[in-house]
């Protein structure tokens, strides 16, 4: 499933107390889908995800400039969809496609919430994320003008269903694995392809690890 007119460069963020390697299945499979994967990393886990969305607003910029990538597509999971969001507010690319987040709290993680009182004050990142209406993630804007799609994991034990849900126009699916399982998953990797491609998810789940 090549994209039409050649390969489209995606942008791919990871999530909280991840990496960019935790990255390099999902990368390698999006590639065998024609795609062209660009892995983006941050290691700082206890500063803002403001700070994070700083840098990857270079690197879209970076990128945009680029003469070889003529579409420019961003996937992410789980905070990685947040700190895109704010990415996305600060610098959006002219040669900006479609946007997927695999498992992102973007009303906040309840797993957050508890947290909060305990690590918030060491760990930015666990107060941001909570799902109180003035946390951060709930004052951030959504992107309107993008096709967004959302894939959820049925046995998500950090991200309730509900709070992968933006408010703005989406696609939305969900696949039977844990939160971190979307990462390698061969029907996640179908699913991202899929929406990339056409702008829609498959019409049945698959069942394939």
């Amino acid at each position: 499933m090549s994209p039409p007119g050649g390969s489209a460069t995606v942008a791919l963020v990871h999530g909280y107390l991840a990496n960019r390697f935790m990255l390099a299945l999902l990368a390698a499979r999006l590639r065998g889908h024609g795609f062209e994967p660009a892995p983006w990393g941050y290691w700082n886990m206890r500063c803002s995800l403001l700070v994070h969305a700083d840098r990857f607003a270079r690197q879209l910029m970076t990128l945009d400039a680029d003469a070889s990538v003529h579409t420019l597509h961003v996937v992410t999971h789980s905070m990685g969809g947040i700190i895109a969001r704010a990415a996305l507010d600060r610098y959006r690319p002219a040669k900006l496609g479609r946007f997927v987040m695999l498992a992102p709290p973007n009303k906040g993680s309840f797993v957050a919430t508890r947290a909060a009182g305990t690590f918030g004050r060491v760990l930015e990142p666990v107060r941001e994320l909570s799902t109180a209406a003035d946390s951060l993630v709930n004052s951030l804007p959504v992107p309107h003008d993008v096709e967004i799609g959302v894939i959820a994991a049925e046995w998500d034990a950090l991200v309730a269903e509900e709070s992968t849900h933006p408010d703005a126009p989406h696609a939305h699916t969900i696949l039977p694995t844990f939160h971190s399982g979307l990462l390698f998953r061969r029907d996640a990797a179908d699913f991202v392809a899929s929406f990339l491609s056409t702008g829609r998810f498959p019409a049945a789940a698959s069942a394939t690890p």
